[in-house]
C-alpha cells in the first residue's frame, strides 16, 4: 500500500509525502471494560490505515480520503464545530488532542487509504486517529511522542469531537501493538505486559459480519452509564469502590442482588469479564487453549445475556464456529451491535470454519461476509 499510496499523495498534492501507519485491532476477551478502569487483552491484526503526509505552509489540514473520495478541510487557528458526524471529526478531534497536549501541530496535506472496514468493530476509527496523530506530530518534529499521549490524544478526538465515551483499548493497540503478542491492558494505571501468544499452529480467524455499527449511538453511551451507576451503588457498600474494576466476583456475590435491573446485569458482565480477562492471558502464554477457548465461550455467552451488545448476526457465528471440529473458542469483538466474531482454531479447522460461517450466514441473513485470519502485528510507525 505504501507505493500506492505515495504515488496517489503526489497525483494529488504534488509533492513527495512521508508515509505512517496504524493497526486495527481485535480483542482476545475483556470487552466493555475498559472504559471500567478494568483490563483487556487486544492484538493489533496486519490490517493497517495508512496516511501520507507533507507540511503546508499555511495553518491548514487538508485531508482526503480514498474511501470516501472526500477532502477535509479543518483550520488550525479557528477551531470548527464538534460532533459533526463527518470522518473529519476524528481528524481535526486528534490535531486538537495533540496541541492540549503540547504537541506543536503544523498544516499538513493528508491522504488517507485502510483496509481496515469501518464499522466492522476491529476499530478502524483508532487506526485512523493514531496513523493521524502519528504523522502530524512526526511533521511538528514530535515523532519521537510518547505512544501512550498519542493513545490518550485519540481518545479525546473520539470523546470531544465523536462523541463517543470510549475507553482507551483501542488507541493504546493501534499507538502500542507488538509483533507477535497480544497486550494484556491495566485500563486504570495504562501499564502492558506483552503476553507471548503460544497458540501452538493455532489461528485467529476473524468474521466480518458486515453488519455496521455506530458507536456514538446511544446504546453504547448508556452501558457506560449503567455501569457507573453500578458502581456508585457498590460504593455505598464497598469503600474504595471508584468503577467497577474495584469489585471482585465475591463482593459481587455478596450484594449485587441490591442492584435493580438491568445494572445487575450489566456489572456482572463487567466484574465476571475482568476475571476472565487476567485468567485469559496467563492460559494464551502457556498455550492451555481449551481453557482459553471456554473462556472466549463464557465472554460472549454475558455479552449477549447481561451486556445486550451481540446481534443475530455474531450469535449465529459464534454458534457456527462452535459446531466446528478443532475449533477451541469463539466470541464476538468490538463494542458490538454488529461487526466481527473471532474464534481460535486449529489449523487444520480454519478452511471448514471459514466455508461454514460463509455459508451458514449467507442462508440465514442473505449477506456475504469477509473471513481472515491475521498474527499479532505491530503498532504505530512510520513506512519505509
Amino acid at each position: 500500500m505504501t507505493a500506492a499510496i505515495r504515488a496517489a499523495f503526489r497525483k494529488r498534492f504534488g509533492v513527495e509525502p512521508r508515509v505512517f501507519s496504524a493497526p486495527g485491532r481485535v480483542n482476545l476477551i475483556g470487552e466493555h471494560t475498559d472504559y471500567n478502569q478494568g483490563f483487556v487483552l487486544p492484538m493489533a491484526i496486519e490490517r493497517r490505515t495508512t496516511v501520507a503526509a507533507a507540511p503546508r505552509s499555511d495553518r491548514r489540514i487538508v485531508a482526503y480520503s480514498e474511501a470516501l473520495a472526500d477532502e477535509f478541510v479543518a483550520d488550525l487557528d479557528r477551531p470548527g464545530p464538534v460532533r459533526r458526524g463527518v470522518w473529519g471529526d476524528f481528524v481535526e478531534g486528534t490535531a486538537r488532542a495533540l496541541v492540549a497536549r503540547g504537541v506543536p501541530v503544523v498544516g499538513a496535506d493528508l491522504l488517507v487509504a485502510s483496509d481496515v472496514p469501518a464499522g466492522a468493530g476491529l476499530s478502524a476509527s483508532a487506526a485512523l486517529e493514531i496513523s493521524v496523530g502519528l504523522a502530524l506530530a512526526t511533521l511538528a518534529g514530535k515523532g519521537d511522542l510518547d505512544r501512550v499521549t498519542l493513545a490518550l490524544a485519540g481518545q479525546a478526538a473520539e470523546h470531544e469531537y465523536v462523541g463517543t465515551l470510549c475507553g482507551i483499548m483501542d488507541q493504546y493497540i493501534a499507538a502500542l501493538g507488538v509483533d507477535g503478542g497480544a497486550l494484556l491492558i491495566d485500563c486504570r494505571s495504562l501499564e502492558p505486559r506483552v503476553v507471548k501468544m503460544a497458540l501452538g499452529g493455532a489461528s485467529i480467524v476473524v468474521c466480518d459480519t458486515r453488519v455496521k455499527h455506530d458507536l456514538a449511538s446511544s446504546a453504547y453511551n448508556q452501558r457506560r452509564a449503567e455501569c457507573e451507576e453500578a458502581a456508585a451503588l457498590f460504593a455505598r457498600r464497598l469503600p474504595g469502590v471508584v468503577a467497577l474494576r474495584d469489585v471482585t466476583p465475591e463482593d459481587f456475590e455478596r450484594f449485587g442482588s441490591d442492584l435493580p435491573d438491568p445494572i445487575q446485569r450489566r456489572a456482572r458482565h463487567v466484574v465476571t469479564e475482568n476475571a476472565r480477562t487476567v485468567t485469559a492471558a496467563e492460559l494464551l502464554e502457556h498455550g492451555e487453549l481449551d481453557r482459553l477457548g471456554s473462556l472466549m465461550v463464557a465472554s460472549h455467552a454475558s455479552l449477549r445475556d447481561d451486556y445486550e451488545v451481540s446481534s443475530p448476526e455474531l450469535d449465529l457465528a459464534v454458534e457456527v464456529a462452535l459446531s466446528v471440529p478443532g475449533v477451541y473458542g469463539a466470541r464476538m469483538t468490538g463494542g458490538g451491535f454488529g461487526g466481527c466474531a473471532i474464534a481460535l482454531a486449529a489449523e487444520r479447522a480454519v478452511g471448514t470454519l471459514s466455508d461454514a460461517w460463509r455459508e451458514r450466514l449467507r442462508d440465514r441473513f442473505g449477506r456475504s461476509v469477509e473471513v481472515f485470519a491475521s498474527a499479532a502485528h505491530a503498532g504505530a510507525r512510520e513506512d519505509a
